[in-house]
Formats: structure tokens, sequence, C-alpha cells
């Protein structure tokens, strides 16, 4: 990573003492952040002088994240970047169009090391932790990406590669400074993060303040079948997870939303779909179902339609509040992680 003070990732007070240690007023804090948030390099920052701009450009980095390519998918619009990071790594993110807003998907790591049985993300491990400026860089590309379409970022979902609470006080530092009415001010009622349920952490950000959506990757109705699926199964069982995700819902007021991607001979059957429903009764919770795609590396197969239908009946049929995931990107390996692995593929073997 850069040596360089990476100003994305510093709070509007950081960056206030990092200008005042150059010699230079507190005022101009407010002039850089505006630029920054607008993804400018230091060049356009013209209300600043040049011997400033000089100095930033040999001491700061003004934003780490470029897109390095972008697919856009024929079916709906769904765009998919591929952004190289100061180091030369590749991370993935997915812009979905709504009719109430863009959604972005990004990634806190690149890479995984949680070892999830059906993600792309985890195949090679995790190779590093992204800082706040990292993710918060990702948002900005695209807003200056889709400005000239009159578009911008509405809503963030952190479900790219990498696991959020295991990169936690660099997500919790990302989510503040997306909040801040000094820069984006995006309401973090409009963000979800995923986890796969590390549970510790889990409990330490019910107490952090932050109204987002917390979406936990379940994918199993016991401990049995997700041990198949997660190895975090392993070391926190489903009980100790539901328990984390009652507080979040006791200490927030806000609903959890479990993922539940339906493999065929695994998860999938009317047994589970009742075993669930039974563990669920009675918590602020919606289950989002996700048609599996075939994972060949793991020899897992996705559901049929009638498995899909069936199992969504059996928990609307139990009271359990629940959806079936739209699927959107399908023709540009919209899957998180495919896109890079298919890069760092072709790059290993001189494609």
């Amino acid at each position: 990573m850069s040596e360089k003070n990476e100003l994305l990732s510093l709070r509007y007070e950081e960056l206030e003492s990092l200008i005042t240690a150059m010699g230079e007023g507190k005022f101009r804090a407010k002039q850089v952040f505006e630029w920054l948030k607008r993804g400018a390099d230091f060049d356009e920052m013209t209300n600043l002088s040049k011997a400033l701009r000089e100095k930033f450009r040999e001491t700061c980095l003004a934003n780490p994240v470029t897109i390095h390519e972008s697919i856009t998918s024929k079916l709906d619009g769904t765009e998919k970047y591929l952004y190289e990071l100061p180091d030369g790594n590749l991370i993935e993110g997915v812009r979905m169009r709504y009719h109430y807003g863009d959604t972005l998907c990004l990634s806190t790591q690149v890479g995984c090391r949680m070892g999830c049985a059906f993600c792309a993300s985890t195949l090679e491990g995790c190779v590093r932790s992204l800082t706040p400026g990292e993710m918060l860089g990702q948002v900005i590309a695209v807003n200056r990406r889709i400005e000239p379409e009159g578009a911008r970022v509405h809503n963030i979902v952190l479900m790219g590669s990498g696991e959020p609470m295991d990169n936690y006080d660099n997500v919790v530092k990302f989510l503040r400074l997306l909040n801040d009415p000094r820069g984006l001010g995006l309401s973090l009622r409009n963000v979800s993060l995923s986890t796969c349920g590390l549970v510790p952490n889990m409990k330490r950000f019910a107490d952090e303040g932050l109204p987002v959506t917390l979406s936990v990757s379940l994918h199993a109705p016991n401990d049995e079948v997700r041990k198949k699926l997660m190895p975090v199964a392993n070391a926190y069982s489903m009980d100790e997870l539901l328990t984390a995700c009652r507080l979040y819902i006791q200490k927030t007021g806000r609903r959890v939303i479990f993922e539940y991607a339906l493999v065929r001979g695994v998860n999938a059957d009317l047994a589970c779909a009742d075993e669930l429903a039974a563990r669920l009764r009675g918590m602020q919770c919606h289950v989002n179902l996700i048609p599996l795609n075939d994972v060949k590396e793991r020899n897992l197969l996705g559901p049929t339609e009638e498995m899909i239908s069936a199992f969504q009946k059996r928990l609307e049929d139990r009271h359990i509040s629940v959806t079936r995931r739209r699927e959107m990107g399908d023709d540009i390996q919209g899957a998180c992680g495919q896109l890079r692995r298919s890069r760092l593929s072709q790059e290993s073997y001189g494609g």
C-alpha cells in the first residue's frame, strides 16, 4: 500500500491537523474535503496554490481507487467494475439500477479468508484488508463516472469480496466517513452490511450506534448443514449467531436480513424450510432466498425453479417474511469474485 497519507481515510478533524502541520490554515480542510468527495486529483484543486498542491502531491494520495475495467449487462444495465488499488491489487464492485436509486455493492478486503463453499472471492484467500479510504474511494469513483448521467449512488451494500467484520475498525471508520455531512452525507439507513457471522464483532457492532441493516449469511437451518458450507460455523454455533442477531435487533430497532443460498441436495428441501422457520419464528427478520449459481470448483449445484418456489411457499405458510433475490448481471459474471478471478487467471497464463 502507499506510504503517502491517504486523504480519503482521514476524518475531517484529522485532515485539519494534517493541513495545519503543513503550515496552512484550517479553512483549507473544507476546500480539500469538497474536492476529495468529487474524486478530484490535486491538479484539479484550483482554489489551492500551486505550492500547496505540490506539497500534497509529494506526501499525500487523493484517491486510492481507479476503475480499471467495466462491463455493462445487456439484460438489465447492471455495471460491474474492476478497481485497481495503489499496490496493484484488484477488487470488484457492482452497480445495480433500481427504480428507487442506484445501489453499489462494494468490497472490504482483497479476497476473503472465510472459506464459504459457494463463494468465488475466497478461493485464493485474503490478500489484505482495505483501508477506509479504499472503501470510500469505490463509491467516489463510481459517482464520478455516473455523474454525467445525472446519477449517483443512493444505497451501499457491503457484500463484495471480503468479510466486513474481519476488517472491523476500518469498516466502522468508513461508515462514519460515508455518513459525514461534510462529505458524501449518505444516510446509514441506506447501507447494508453482510457478515458470515463473526459473533464477537457482531456484538461490538450493535453498540456502535450505526443504524445500518445487518445482513447475515445463514444458508442453513442447523449447525450440521451450516458446517458443510461455512467454516465459521465451526467457531460459532447457530444459537450463538441468532443470539447476536437478537441483540442487534434489540439495540438498533432494525430487522435483520438472513441470506439463504439454496444448494440442491444440501439445504433446499422442505424439511430444511420447516426447521429454518421454527428457528426464526417471532424474530424481527426477513429471509432473502438466493438461487445458487453452480460452483464447479466445489461441485455445488443450484436449485430448480420448483425447489425455489416450494421452499419460499413453505416459509410463507409458516409466517416467515421471505423474498427471492432479484438476479442481476447474469451475463457479466455478476457474482462476487468472478471477474477478478478470471483476470488473475489470464495474467497467470499470459491470457
